[in-house]
């Protein structure tokens, strides 16, 4: 067995030895993509030069790699799907794709990677998409440093911008996303990184993903996106160092979790969202060293939400700190800072003397008749507060923080 691989290794390496260079151009022995590949060996390269390719349904279904010169344009003239890649060992860098075509029955992308692993698709730039790249049923793959531009109007006649499908191990970083449906959608997708992408702008979510367990996500910055970010059924995700920012409406959130257990949601920033984070039936979540600022709530919590802990996180300026719906609570409060805080630390060890109750009751009111809302400055809603947090009547009467920070925490 041993000997077997060792000449199975041997003849691999001597293909890649043999490996050609093939040239595309207006006036070189190819004049279009489909035909290199089609003339293309095994672990070839083809250098597609500067120059406009009128070209759509290019199936890739052999090792190769494709490096576009200067960032020649594959115009698919909206008739279909324009690349597809079918083979392992693919490399797709420094195209240009436009003009992919758009169906009610196929989710054409500008590029789609099916059935394959140890894919490296870098460096492209896609406009006038309906998908942009669709990773399907792969693994093993690496999607940097591309700049995917939509135009999408409305939900229903666009796709998404990045999109993973019973996909695994797939690396996705220093992306660009912007004016798509959901800018990344991951579902049935595993052990995947995504990291430091900006996806702004999109239509209903900056990042989507469904049935997608231990994956980890880092450095991304989702601002300005309809609906925020959707985060749901699924197991051992970790969120570190994200900012979720500006996400504004009625039916919008920084980030929303519903059934997530035993993730990590720690270093992020929740910045000018109408809900920072909000919470349904999620379980085992350490919340800890976020910086919730200038949100209409910092955290909403829906119900079905246990042994959640929040530790050592900023609430600044939020019109509602927390907003919660039973009277049971078994989450933890522990050193926060919560700049509304208006207890006393004679000790001077950091540590308020009084604990903190972040649940108001014009909160709750809010939460059952969101009118009342127009009331929000009111000396009125001052007193209720108060009577609340000396005797707690509709909130869980556990639900404090007994060591609430003096001082803003800074890391």
């Amino acid at each position: 067995m041993k000997n077997l691989l060792v000449f199975l290794s041997a003849i691999l390496m001597a293909s890649q030895t043999m490996a050609k260079t093939i040239e595309v151009c207006g006036n070189c022995k190819f004049a279009t993509l489909k035909e290199a590949i089609t003339q293309a060996k095994d672990f070839d390269t083809i250098v597609v030069k500067k120059g406009t390719y009128k070209e759509y349904n290019i199936i890739i279904n052999k090792p190769l790699t494709i490096i576009g010169e200067n960032y020649p344009v594959i115009d698919g003239e909206l008739k279909g799907e324009i690349i597809t890649i079918i083979s392992d060992n693919v490399t797709v860098d420094g195209l240009f794709i436009i003009n992919v075509g758009t169906s009610y029955t196929e989710d054409y992308a500008a590029i789609r990677v099916k059935n394959s692993k140890n894919f490296i698709i870098q460096n492209l730039v896609l406009e006038k998409l309906f998908f942009g790249i669709y990773i399907e049923k792969s693994r093993d793959g690496k999607v940097f440093h591309n700049k995917i531009i939509g135009d999408a109007v409305e939900e229903y006649n666009s796709g998404n911008g990045i999109q993973l499908w019973y996909s695994k191990n797939v690396e996705i970083e220093h992306n660009f996303v912007q004016h798509v449906r959901d800018g990344i959608y991951l579902e049935f997708s595993n052990f995947c990184t995504i990291k430091n992408n900006v996806s702004a702008l999109n239509i209903r979510y900056g990042l989507h993903f469904m049935f997608s367990n231990d994956d980890t996500y880092q450095d991304n910055i989702f601002e300005n996106n309809g609906a925020g970010v959707a985060v749901m059924f699924s197991k051992r995700i970790k969120m570190y160092n994200n900012i979720f920012k500006e996400n504004w409406g009625t039916a919008s959130y920084g980030m929303l979790l519903k059934e997530i257990n035993d993730a990590e949601i720690i270093g992020n920033t929740f910045e000018e969202n109408t809900i920072g984070i909000n919470i349904e039936g999620s379980n085992r979540i350490t919340y800890k060293h976020n910086n919730f600022k200038n949100n209409g709530w910092a955290i909403k919590v829906r119900g079905a939400c246990y042994t959640n802990h929040f530790l050592e996180n900023n609430f600044l300026y939020n019109s509602f700190d927390i907003a919660y719906n039973s009277k049971v609570n078994d989450n933890v409060f522990d050193r926060n800072y919560w700049s509304n805080y208006t207890g006393y630390d004679l000790d001077k060890n950091g540590i308020g003397d009084v604990p903190y109750r972040p649940v108001k009751l014009f909160s709750y009111i809010v939460n059952r008749t969101p009118e009342t809302i127009i009331l929000l400055r009111s000396m009125f809603i001052d007193i209720i507060d108060f009577s609340e947090k000396v005797s707690p009547v509709f909130t869980p009467d556990n639900l404090l923080d007994n060591n609430p920070l003096t001082k803003q925490i800074t890391w």
